[in-house]
């Protein structure tokens, strides 16, 4: 089975509270992610998740609301998870300068998110929700110098689910979905990959690879026809 159908099955809990009385709509997407058919690479990484990521949180005012997207406590789960399984050994630290101070790895990295925006039913005709979560991943040698930045975006987009929150949450979660696959998907085929696989170590200035950009929201899918 190809790594994307297991990835993209619809298992996941949603808990989305819509507070309409207050004009508040309050989202926290949490994803439950099968198990990865994918062969880990045979290297020793350092996977960095800050404060800043941890407790990331998307809030705007939007048509008479004030949105409330929280980010952070599920994305730390998505990406243990894709770290773990693309790599066979992966230690988790909450600062660059922790992961300094680590023996033994081959390459850190720091994932962060750089957007998130959205566009409602209303704004689609009624036909459905769409999310665009923009990715940087910055990668260092061992000794927290730069080696490369490896840039994502993760895009989902789902049929109006009747509320606010559940149709929000649904779009985000689809989104992370998305990201999550490219991730699995790409990051054996990418060069410091290949290096970290043959036993060698992450040098500063390393070429860039794994580069894709979605600058907005699409939203132009048939009534009735969700996109992505």
């Amino acid at each position: 089975m190809h790594p994307l159908t297991a990835l993209l099955r619809p298992a996941a809990l949603l808990t989305a509270i819509c507070l309409a009385g207050c004009g508040a709509v309050n989202v926290r997407p949490e994803s439950q992610l099968p198990k990865a058919l994918v062969q880990p690479v045979e290297a020793h990484v350092g996977l960095v998740i800050n404060d800043e990521l941890r407790n990331y949180k998307h809030q705007e005012s939007r048509a008479s609301s004030d949105w409330n997207v929280e980010l952070g406590p599920p994305h730390e789960k998505m990406l243990r998870y894709v770290f773990d399984a693309s790599f066979r050994d992966v230690r988790v630290f909450n600062s660059l300068e922790e992961a300094r101070a680590a023996t033994g790895l081959q390459g850190l990295f720091e994932p962060r998110i750089e957007q998130f925006s959205f566009a409602t039913a209303d704004e689609t005709s009624g036909a459905y929700w769409a999310v665009t979560i923009r990715y940087r991943i910055a990668v260092y040698s061992p000794q927290g110098e730069p080696a490369d930045s490896l840039t994502l975006t993760g895009y989902g987009s789902v049929a109006n689910a009747g509320g606010a929150g559940s149709s929000l949450g649904n779009a985000t979660r689809a989104a992370m979905r998305d990201a999550a696959a490219k991730i699995l998907v790409q990051m054996p085929k990418q060069p410091l990959t290949a290096r970290m696989a043959a036993g060698e170590t992450l040098r500063p200035g390393d070429a860039a690879a794994l580069t894709e950009q979605i600058e907005v929201v699409p939203i132009e899918a048939e009534a009735g026809t969700p996109a992505g």
